[in-house]
């Protein structure tokens, strides 16, 4: 099969094979480029050692930071390639680097120490695709298969587990019967690996196409970074409103949800603290009231831990805690719901409030949509009409309640704030003389007390 190799890459390659040295796009995009898609990175192998890179590029604008370990990057055109020689592995003592690297000018060899068959293929135009592994074919069967022993690659990296559940979550790849047994028993290994590298493959698993199958299968991997799943595996939900355990209903409400990595996390977590709120009435229906803030609780500690940025954070938990407001209808509740969200995120709400329903059994779910549906009809009206439903939008300011000459310090906006509530509530009009008004009752109220 010919692959088209864009013409920056391809001159990197042509100019090291006219210095008569071996040259090969390798990899990922490889892998991408036999499946139909769009590689957007090329890196490239070589048999040159690290100084005959440098002199073969020296025409080139170079980076040599990686070059101990054999890797130049090459500046073609405002474009960087990383450029790396043939090499062998020393022994990986933390499950992650390797001591040392040995170069080597044998293809074969650099291939072997890769992760699974299909990123151990290379590729030129002259000698077209080399293949020692069966990568092309694994591909061909949808399959994931680690190259040699699954164990000894596990060991050596075990970051490869995550990126193995990646692929086989973003390609629907069915992972191979001995790498996916060596997953499972190599999974504590994760405990060496950093948090933030942790965090990236769980957003590339999660948002997924295969994330349903990936979540459930492979439960035993996630509980080894974030073991306060364990509590949801199995644990029943005994009420007409659901059809799974709380584990099930989760990843059921993860495929169910927009592929975003914001609001997958949300989907993640939002039932986490499910188990610890449950009770159970004398008709033996479980319920799990304040499950909202325990959850928000527990996923602050997870998101922490796994290095999520501090606004995701923010964002995540206070969808969790909105998750399950029940909407009835009112601009009322709407309005005050807007405030504390935001626009944005009312309308992730929105979108987390359908998934969560469509993971649901069927008991009620029409009159739970309906009640969704009236609350976005409401959201858009309240939009599309200017409704103040936030301090800017008050016909009023600070410098309006200041002239009034009345309150001092945190009095103003303590004011500005007891306006907007009566707004929102619609018992006040947003309209200056009303507001003003207003304000003048309300310190007079306060002076009364």
């Amino acid at each position: 099969m010919l692959i088209e190799i864009p013409d920056k890459p391809k001159r990197v390659i042509n100019a090291l094979m006219a210095s008569g040295f071996e040259a090969y796009a390798v990899g990922g995009c490889v892998r991408n480029a036999l499946m139909g898609l769009t590689p957007h990175d090329w890196d490239i192998c070589t048999s040159a050692k690290p100084e005959e890179m440098l002199q073969v590029f020296k025409e080139y604008e170079t980076l040599d930071f990686g070059l101990k370990h054999g890797t130049l990057a090459v500046m073609v055109e405002g474009e960087l390639f990383e450029v790396t020689t043939y090499r062998v592995d020393g022994v990986y003592s933390d499950n992650r680097h390797p001591e040392s690297v040995t170069f080597t000018d044998n293809l074969t060899l650099d291939l072997s120490r890769r992760d699974f068959t299909c990123n151990a293929m290379a590729y030129n135009g002259t000698d077209g695709i080399i293949d020692p592994f069966g990568g092309a074919e694994d591909l061909k069967n949808n399959l994931l298969r680690c190259v040699g022993d699954p164990d000894r690659r596990f060991h050596e990296d075990a970051l490869r587990i995550l990126r193995a559940l990646r692929f086989a979550s973003a390609y629907g790849f069915k992972i191979e019967e001995a790498t996916s047994k060596s997953v499972h028993s190599c999974a504590e290994l994760l405990n060496n690996v950093a948090a933030e590298r942790i965090r990236d493959e769980l957003i590339g698993i999660l948002i997924g196409k295969n994330a349903l199958a990936i979540l459930s299968d492979y439960r035993d991997v996630f509980a080894v970074f974030v073991p306060e799943l364990i509590e949801t595996f199995d644990f029943p939900q005994r009420s007409p409103h659901h059809r799974h355990d709380v584990w099930q209903h989760i990843v059921h409400t993860v495929a169910a949800i927009d592929s975003d990595p914001l609001l997958r996390i949300v989907m993640l977590l939002h039932d986490i603290g499910k188990p610890r709120a449950r009770t159970t009435d004398l008709n033996g229906t479980d319920h799990f009231k304040g499950h909202q803030q325990i959850s928000a609780w527990i996923s602050e500690s997870i998101l922490r831990r796994l290095r999520f940025p501090n606004s995701f954070i923010d964002n995540c938990l206070l969808l969790i805690l909105s998750h399950d407001i029940r909407f009835d209808g009112s601009q009322k509740q709407v309005r005050r719901t807007l405030q504390k969200l935001g626009e944005d995120n009312m309308r992730r709400l929105f979108k987390i409030q359908r998934a969560d329903i469509a993971a649901q059994s069927e008991y009620l779910r029409a009159e739970k949509l309906a009640g969704v549906d009236r609350a976005e009809e409401a959201f858009e009206r309240i939009l599309s009409e200017d409704q103040c439903y936030q301090l800017k939008d008050l016909a009023v300011n600070g410098k309006d309640i200041i002239g009034m000459d009345l309150f001092k310090g945190r009095e103003i906006g303590e004011t500005l704030n007891a306006l907007l509530d009566e707004v929102i509530d619609g018992t006040l009009k947003n309209e200056k003389n009303a507001l003003l008004k207003r304000a003048r009752q309300y310190y007079k109220e306060k002076r009364s007390r």
